[in-house]
């Protein structure tokens, strides 16, 4: 549990009243945001996940403050962290919501920002010892459209998704879009693995255009393993030899199961490990 959010700028404890009954984040879902991955008490990947909190608050026809910066950002998110006491591995939320009154019509534009942080035991991506066990979640699909990439707060849709998985007893559901390809799943992006050569579907295809899909695959280029971002049929669950589920927070996740079909992880483990390597690379440079 955070002991303190930035609001604004500011430091409050979490449990002082923040936010009043007509906030748009809580009425409409009216707000965007990152989950961002803390190594020894540092952000990663600041500079990745500003740009993509950036085009969110466009997507949403927000204003954009000339504060919102990788810098700005960087130095509030240390001072959360020395205040939460966080000098291993955490976990940041960025939220920006719309300010103002209004019901679906805004009355203005302008935002505010809230940071919480939370303290994660691992202080580096370490790879899931029993593979997940996922089905499919098809009872709503995914829309493509300009904010399918984004983190935005209307989520039911990943909200019903993990209704199902608890219902069924998963470890994690896989989303469609509405062509009924597979796109990602409930907190991430999927790769499936055949014959060595790694497949994605596109954003283009309505997945959340993830920093650490982005990464992996530069990860995989640099490790001479082959990606494709193709549109991912049903069907190719079935004929991989290895699914892996991906993001920020977590790292890999591999699977284990889906229906009949069983997995290896081989190149999962790979991964992960130059993944590491890259991060500890990235540590010393955290806003290149």
């Amino acid at each position: 549990m955070s002991s303190f959010v930035n609001y604004n700028g500011k430091l409050i404890k979490s449990d002082e009243p923040l936010l009043k009954v007509d906030n748009r984040a809580f009425r409409f879902g009216d707000s965007t945001f990152e989950t961002i991955r803390v190594m020894e008490g540092q952000a990663l990947f600041l500079k990745d996940h500003i740009s993509r909190l950036i085009k969110g608050i466009q997507a949403l026809k927000m204003d954009i403050s000339p504060d919102y910066t990788p810098e700005f950002f960087q130095q509030h998110i240390t001072e959360l962290i020395k205040a939460n006491a966080i000098s291993s591995g955490g976990r940041i939320r960025l939220t920006v919501y719309r300010n103002g009154e209004g019901f679906y019509t805004p009355a203005e534009n302008s935002t505010s920002f809230i940071l919480e942080a939370y303290l994660i035991e691992e202080n580096e991506y370490v790879l899931n010892q029993k593979g997940y066990s996922i089905d499919i979640y098809n009872e709503v699909k995914k829309q493509q459209n300009s904010l399918s990439a984004i983190k935005s707060g209307n989520s039911l849709l990943y909200v019903l998704a993990g209704v199902y998985k608890l219902k069924h007893a998963l470890d994690e559901c896989i989303l469609m879009n509405t062509k009924g390809d597979v796109i990602e799943s409930i907190n991430s992006n999927i790769f499936a693995v055949k014959n060595g050569v790694l497949y994605t579907p596109p954003v283009a295809e309505g997945c959340v255009d993830g920093i650490l899909r982005k990464k992996l695959i530069e990860v995989a280029f640099k490790n001479r393993i082959a990606v494709y971002e193709i549109n991912l049929a049903q069907s190719v669950l079935l004929s991989a030899d290895e699914l892996f589920l991906t993001n920020v927070i977590s790292g890999l996740r591999w699977v284990g199961a889906y229906k009949n079909k069983r997995y290896f992880n081989t190149t999962s483990k790979l991964l992960t490990e130059r993944l590491n390597e890259y991060v500890a690379a990235k540590k010393e440079a955290p806003l290149e």
